[in-house]
């Protein structure tokens, strides 16, 4: 099943990833990566932001006091509401930056990293609470990106994104463990990269290199395929007002030649229904 889709931002982003619904704004945040810059988009209005950071910026989510937590290159960091920034947890490692992120059903942040070389296991999972207490959680990723939780949080959907795989973790408020293929993607279809969990159970996950998103039901079960012309799609969430449209970010980074639309945010009005996603207890 396929469903058209529509341009939400028209823009050019060397690695466009992050897309977060804000409900307190009204806004949808997404960033690019190599581009280091943090964008806001309103669908009402039509205005758009944007801010520069000063490295590589891998996930950024609203907190709930105000403000930002981002996944920097070198550490999380906190964007208090009159700007001012202050590290959470610094810990830069050469060859090494940060990567996909997301906010658990108790408002800690999973933040991933990766190497830049992609060496196996060159990277981390780990679980950062608001006081800047760290967990690692893996530590011998690749390529740490999308993770997410099944409406009554307890299983933890996680990619990392050689393996072509889905993993699915039992989570238990706080650990994870239990580690299995929730789904493969075949070989050919593209690599997995950022997902969502809608309000149904159901796993939406952007294919890297397959130029689409799948839908996988609670069981495993392939049950949509929504293809798009940006080969390089990468990540997706619900938002809106009513969080049914699916906001879908690509990149055109290692493109000889890119689709006009590889950079953009892409947007499928009513897809579905997502689940309001937790802000950053810090």
């Amino acid at each position: 099943m396929s469903a058209g889709y529509e341009v939400a931002v028209r823009a050019e982003a060397e690695l466009g990833e992050g897309p977060t619904w804000d409900p307190a704004t009204g806004r949808l945040i997404w960033l690019d990566i190599l581009g280091m810059r943090v964008n806001t988009y309103d669908p009402v209005t039509g205005r758009r932001t944007v801010r520069t950071t000063e490295q590589h910026v891998g996930a950024v989510k609203p907190r709930a006091g105000g403000g930002l937590v981002l996944n920097l290159r070198d550490g999380v960091g906190l964007l208090d509401p009159d700007d001012t920034f202050r590290w959470l947890h610094h810990e830069p490692v050469p060859g090494r930056r940060a990567n996909d992120a997301a906010v658990a059903p108790d408002g800690s942040l999973w933040a991933g990293t990766m190497r830049y070389d992609e060496a196996p296991g060159g990277g981390t999972l780990t679980r950062l609470t608001g006081d800047g207490t760290v967990q690692t959680v893996l530590s011998d990723t690749t390529v740490s990106n999308g993770t997410g939780w099944s409406p009554d949080g307890r299983l933890m959907y996680y990619v990392d994104t050689p393996t072509r795989r889905v993993d699915v973790f039992d989570h238990d408020g706080e650990h994870v463990q239990g580690r299995r293929p929730f789904v493969e993607i075949e070989e050919g279809a593209g690599f997995p990269d950022g997902l969502t969990v809608d309000a149904e159970g159901c796993v939406w996950v952007a294919l890297w290199d397959g130029g689409a998103v799948r839908r996988y039901t609670p069981a495993g079960v392939l049950d949509r395929v929504i293809p798009l012309p940006t080969p390089r799609t990468t990540a997706c969430a619900f938002g809106g007002a009513d969080l049914t449209d699916l906001y879908i970010t690509t990149a055109r980074t290692g493109l000889s030649a890119p689709h006009p639309l590889s950079g953009s945010v892409l947007v499928i009005p009513d897809a579905g229904k997502g689940l309001p996603q937790p802000a950053f207890e810090g």
